[in-house]
Order: structure tokens, then sequence, then C-alpha cells
């Protein structure tokens, strides 16, 4: 009586496999965790462009709520970011805008917190997880 063949993996192969495949997950997670942190920061800065256009063009009072849309990154779907209008002062040129990460979100913990657009085309960002928000061209930075 004879046995069929049977092929299979052997042990080492299957251990040489797995420390490969541990080895892309180490280098690709954190990369793929950084693409997405800054595509959300990409959409905060284009919501607040796209704020700022809205209020330059009403004709109403500036400190007016943002219609919906435009008061949320990304535009559509889940907010990430959630867009105010602040009131006007000296400092700040007639209005300036506000994208906080939502409390539930991803980005909520994220080292460039609050982004800021002022009339004046000031960009800065404040209170970042850590307390010390890092300069704006970090988190600004769409290259």
């Amino acid at each position: 009586m004879t046995r069929p063949h049977t092929t299979a993996f052997t042990l080492l192969e299957l251990m040489i496999a797995l420390a490969i495949a541990a080895t892309l997950v180490v280098f690709a997670v954190p990369s793929y965790r950084s693409h997405v942190a800054r595509t959300h920061r990409i959409d905060a800065a284009s919501a607040l462009y796209r704020a700022a256009q809205f209020v330059e063009g009403a004709t109403s009072d500036s400190a007016a709520p943002l219609p919906p849309g435009l008061d949320q990154a990304p535009q559509f779907g889940m907010p990430i970011y959630r867009l105010h209008v602040l009131s006007a002062d000296d400092a700040n040129g007639g209005y300036s805008l506000e994208a906080a990460p939502t409390e539930t979100g991803p980005m909520r913990d994220d080292a460039c917190g609050i982004f800021t657009l002022d009339a004046t085309g000031l960009r800065g960002n404040r209170s970042g997880a850590n307390g010390v928000a890092p300069a704006s061209g970090e988190c600004w930075n769409t290259s």
C-alpha cells in the first residue's frame, strides 16, 4: 500500500514568510498613518480656504455661521474637522476662521491642533496635542 504524495509548506518556509510579512508591516503601517494624517491636514486647509472665499463674498455679517458643507472638512461625509467663523478684531482684518479636530475623530490628538486662517491671509496653528503647536509650515505643507 503506497501513500499518496502530498506537498505542504515546511515550518521553515512558514517562518520566513511570517518574518517578511512582519517586516513589511513594521514599515508600511507608520507610513500609511502618516499619509492619512497629511491628507486630513490638507482637507482642513482646503476647507479653510473655501470658507474664506464664502465669507469674503458674503454681504451679511461675517460672524454668521457657515452653511452646511462649508462647516466641516472633508466637505462631504463624516467630519474630521469642524470650521467656525470667529469674531472680527483689529488684528485679523475682519474675520478669522478655525478648523478644530472633532473630539472623537482620528485627528483629535494631532500635533497640529487647530488650524487658523484670517482675512489678512495669516495661517497658523494653536494648542496642539502636547500643548505646543508646531510651526505652521509643518502643518500647512502640502508637498
